[in-house]
C-alpha cells in the first residue's frame, strides 16, 4: 500500500526541484514539502516518535485523518505545482520586460524572494518582484482552470442571471479568479512565517499582485434581441493579457508608498500590533516598501549591483515608445556616462517562400545596424551630469 505512494512522492519531488530552479523562492517550499512528505510516510508506518517536527501541525495532521490529508494536502499541491512554476516563470519574464530599459533591470539575483537571498533590501524593486510573482502564479492558475486542467475547477457562474448594470446581466463563463487567488495565496503567502515589518511588507505586496489581476479583468458581452437589436446583453469576465497586469503594476511601482516604522518594531506583541495596524491602513492595491532604493547608476559589489556602464540603450526606431527612446539619457547621460555608437552586423531569415510540399525556405540576410551603449569614454559637450538621488 505504501510503495505506490512513495513512488509518486519521489517522482513529484523532481518536479518541485524544477520549481526551485525556475523560482528561487521555492527553496523554503521545497524543504517544507520534503519534510511534509517524510512526516506523512512516518505516520503511515506508525512511527510518530521519529517525526522531524512532532509538535508541528502540518496543515491537517491535528484535525484530519491521514487519508484526508493525502487527498487535500500533498496531492492538491502536486496537482497545482506545474501551474505555479509556469506562473512564476511568467512573472520573471514580465519583470524583465517592464524594466528592460530601466537602471534596475530585474537581474537574476533579484528574483530570490527569500529575505536572506538576493532581495535583502526592502525597497520598491523588491515590492514589485513580490507583486508580479504573486500575480503570475494567480494568473496562470486561473487560466489553467478555465482551460480545464483541474478536475475541481471550472467557470465562475456564481452571478449568472443577476443584474450587472443597465441593460445587461451576468452570464456566460467567467474566468474563475477566486480559485486562482485562493490557491496562489496558499503557495506564495505560506513562505512568510515571520511577523516583522519585512514579512508584513511582502504579504502586502503579494496581495497587491493578486488585486492587480482582479482589477484588470475585462468584461466581455454578447447581445440578445430581435435582428441584432441588442435589447439586452449577457456579460462575463475574462483575464486580460498578462502584459496589462505587468504595466499596471509598473505604474504602482512608480507610486509605491514608503512605510516608516520604529527601529525594532515587531520584537514585542505591541510592536507586531503596530506593524499590523500600519499596513492595514494602506490599500492593498498599492505597493509598499520600507527602504529607499540605492543608486543603480553605480556599481556596488556589496549589493550585487552592476551599474549602467556597458548597458545597451535605444535611440530610434518606429515602434519605440517614449520610455524606450529616452533610455540612453536615463541609463547613460543621467548617470554621468557617454553614449557609444557601435556598428554591428546581424543575420536574419528573409525572403521566405513556401515550397510544395511542404516546406518554407528562407534566405539569410545580413544587415548593418547601429547599437548604442553606455561608456566611460569622454562625454560629448552638453551632456548632462549624473544627478544623485534619481533611482529609476
Amino acid at each position: 500500500m505504501l510503495a505506490p505512494f512513495v513512488h509518486i512522492l519521489l517522482d513529484k519531488l523532481s518536479l518541485i526541484d524544477s520549481l526551485c530552479t525556475i523560482f528561487p523562492w521555492q527553496d523554503h517550499f521545497h524543504f517544507f514539502l520534503s519534510i511534509m512528505f517524510t512526516e506523512v510516510i512516518l505516520i503511515m508506518l506508525g512511527n510518530r516518535n521519529e517525526l522531524v517536527y512532532p509538535h508541528y501541525d502540518l496543515w491537517f495532521f491535528s484535525s484530519r485523518s491521514v487519508n484526508n490529508f493525502l487527498m487535500t494536502g500533498p496531492k492538491a499541491y502536486l496537482i497545482y505545482s506545474s501551474s505555479v512554476a509556469a506562473g512564476a516563470q511568467s512573472g520573471i519574464e514580465e519583470c524583465k520586460y517592464q524594466f528592460a530599459w530601466d537602471r534596475w533591470n530585474c537581474p537574476e539575483r533579484a528574483l530570490q524572494l527569500s529575505s536572506h537571498g538576493g532581495l535583502r533590501s526592502a525597497n520598491r524593486e523588491t515590492a514589485f518582484v513580490h507583486a508580479i510573482s504573486s500575480a503570475g502564479v494567480m494568473y496562470t492558475l486561473t487560466r489553467n482552470c478555465s482551460l480545464g486542467d483541474f478536475d475541481n475547477c471550472g467557470c465562475d457562474d456564481s452571478r449568472n442571471g443577476q443584474l450587472g448594470g443597465q441593460g445587461w446581466l451576468w452570464g456566460g463563463c467567467s474566468d474563475n479568479v477566486g480559485f486562482g487567488e485562493a490557491i496562489s495565496k496558499q503557495f506564495v503567502d505560506a513562505l512568510e512565517t515571520g511577523q516583522d515589518a519585512r514579512a508584513a511588507m511582502n504579504l502586502h505586496n503579494n496581495e497587491a499582485g493578486r488585486k492587480a489581476v482582479k482589477g484588470t479583468m475585462k468584461r466581455t458581452c454578447k447581445c440578445h434581441g430581435v435582428s441584432g437589436s441588442c435589447t439586452t446583453q449577457t456579460c462575463w469576465l475574462q483575464l486580460p493579457e498578462f502584459r496589462e497586469v505587468g504595466a499596471h503594476l509598473k505604474e504602482k511601482y512608480h507610486a509605491a508608498l514608503k512605510v516608516d516604522l520604529l527601529q525594532g518594531a515587531g520584537n514585542s506583541a505591541a510592536g507586531r500590533g503596530a506593524i499590523a495596524d500600519t499596513f492595514r491602513s494602506i490599500s492593498t492595491r498599492e505597493l509598499v516598501h520600507l527602504e529607499d532604493s540605492p543608486d543603480y547608476c553605480l556599481e556596488n559589489k556589496t549589493l550585487g549591483l552592476l551599474g549602467t556602464e556597458g548597458r545597451e540603450c535605444l535611440r530610434r526606431g518606429r515602434a519605440l515608445g517614449r520610455w524606450e527612446r529616452r533610455s540612453c539619457r536615463r541609463l547613460c547621460g543621467d548617470c554621468g556616462l557617454a553614449v557609444e555608437e557601435r556598428r554591428a552586423e546581424t543575420v536574419s531569415s528573409c525572403n521566405c517562400k513556401f515550397h510544395w510540399c511542404c516546406a518554407v525556405r528562407c534566405e539569410q540576410c545580413r544587415r548593418r545596424v547601429t547599437k548604442y551603449f553606455c561608456s566611460r569614454a569622454e562625454r560629448p559637450r552638453g551632456g548632462a551630469a549624473h544627478k544623485p538621488g534619481r533611482k529609476s
